[in-house]
């Protein structure tokens, strides 16, 4: 059973993670879906799969973007009532943003899926989010999450993490303090080492 971490401390994940269902058909050979299932690991989800995929009832769930596009005027209720958080791949953060009218902060939960530990955009997904969308509600890294990337996690915004189920949860909360020192600017304040040099002013 995969651990969650909240801040730096093991949390109750009250959150289901829903899923797209099985298509059962094999990934089609066109540039487009090819392209896709190399960079993120999963086929473009058709139609019917999204129509199939069961969102419960009752609870707290955090749904597919894909999901989300197709059902939000039928889910706005339980969106007022912050029962449904949205989870995306790393690719195309703009979508969730324009469904949402620019106001993503309605979403108590958004999820950002690695789905392999190589790919790597989902910071950049999270940075988006936190800066040129202003999200200030949780943000928790899916999937493929591991100790080696807690302390980046942090630097680009995210502030919760489901660990890969075979984590251990202590060495990834020690993990988020690996390095005392930026050496770029970040969503997290720190002050990069270029901006600490003698003599340089640090801007206010």
């Amino acid at each position: 059973m995969a651990d969650l971490i909240r801040g730096e401390a093991l949390a109750h994940d009250e959150w289901a993670w829903v899923k797209l269902p099985d298509s059962g058909e094999p990934v089609r050979k066109s540039a487009g879906k090819v392209v896709l299932f190399k960079l993120t690991g999963e086929p473009a989800a058709a139609d019917d799969v999204i129509d199939r995929c069961e969102v419960p009832a009752t609870g707290k769930v955090l749904i597919p973007l894909s999901v989300w596009l197709r059902r939000h005027e039928a889910l706005a209720a339980r969106v007022a009532a912050g029962e449904i958080g949205v989870w995306l791949d790393s690719h195309k953060p703009a979508e969730l943003a324009d469904s949402l009218g620019g106001d993503l902060n309605r979403l108590p939960l958004i999820g950002v899926n690695f789905p392999k530990f190589i790919d790597g955009r989902g910071f950049s997904v999270g940075f988006i989010l936190r800066n040129r969308y202003g999200y200030r509600n949780e943000m928790r890294a899916l999937g493929d999450v591991l100790r080696d990337q807690m302390f980046f996690f942090r630097r680009t915004g995210f502030d919760a993490y489901l660990l890969r189920a075979d984590q251990k949860p202590e060495r990834c909360i020690a993990a988020l303090k690996d390095f005392s020192t930026p050496y770029q600017t970040s969503t997290d304040g720190n002050v990069p080492v270029f901006r600490r040099r003698i003599g340089q002013k640090v801007p206010a």
